[in-house]
């Protein structure tokens, strides 16, 4: 999980060490279902923002929107999911080089290969119950707790936010609360399980992924206040020493 915290810099040393420019952070999610599971597929952004505070410095943050959330009919077949996945990457400001990360847990690995094939190079995530984070390549091994956990301390620190008109956050809300951890007593190994079996999770690991893989890339940085963007443009002496 990250363990970023927000960041408070003084004028000056915001000003003798700007911040870089950086690339888009979108990133798709996408948790395929299986014949009694549903298929989830998420879009989250993840942004920095710098705020003048009334002391003078500026606080940078960086959070997580999730911008859309949907599931696809029960048994709708793979080549179709592909397909609508590959649809969300040509709108803008979507594109094919906006990160995609698929589940290959179980049935994926065939699905990542469609993915391929039709040009789209995937970030596969396979979910596991130990305690690492394995990378090779295009391939990640994350732990289910890391992913859940992820998610969970982005709600709670109030660094997720959600986009009006979403029909299905409260589902994903349900699936949250619905989650427990157990323990394996003889591997020491944790995993989330649901308290029912009929309860889903397709929503909480499409955001969880998209999550976590915007966590650990870099982020735009948008300056969503007036006053810090007049001073990146117009110099920072008239402020510092008027």
């Amino acid at each position: 999980m990250s363990d970023y915290t927000p960041r408070t810099y003084t004028m000056r040393e915001y000003q003798d060490n700007p911040p870089a420019a950086q690339p888009s952070g979108f990133v798709v999610g996408v948790d395929l279902g299986q014949s009694k599971d549903y298929t989830a597929i998420a879009v989250v952004e993840r942004v920095m923002t710098h705020t003048l505070l009334d002391s003078g410095d500026i606080k940078e943050e960086v959070n997580i929107h999730l911008r859309h959330l949907e599931r696809p009919p029960l048994g709708t077949k793979y080549p179709v999911i592909v397909k609508r996945a590959i649809d969300l990457l040509n709108r803008p400001p979507l594109t094919r080089e906006t990160p995609l990360v698929v589940d290959k847990t179980g049935v994926g690995g065939a699905v990542i290969d469609m993915f391929t094939a039709a040009g789209v190079q995937p970030e596969a995530v396979t979910i596991t119950g130990g305690d690492a984070v394995i990378h090779e390549s295009h391939h990640w091994k994350v732990p289910k707790r890391e992913l859940v956990g992820n998610l969970v301390a982005l709600n709670q620190t109030r660094r997720l936010k959600v986009a009006e008109g979403l029909d299905l956050v409260p589902a994903l809300i349900n699936e949250l609360v619905n989650f427990k951890i157990k323990i394996d007593l003889k591997s020491g190994h944790d995993s989330y399980e649901a308290w029912r079996e009929s309860v889903h999770d397709d929503l909480v690991l499409a955001v969880s992924m998209a999550c976590w893989y915007a966590e650990n890339r870099p982020a735009p940085i948008q300056f969503l206040d007036p006053e810090v963007a007049d001073l990146i443009q117009n110099g920072w002496e008239r402020y510092v020493y008027e």
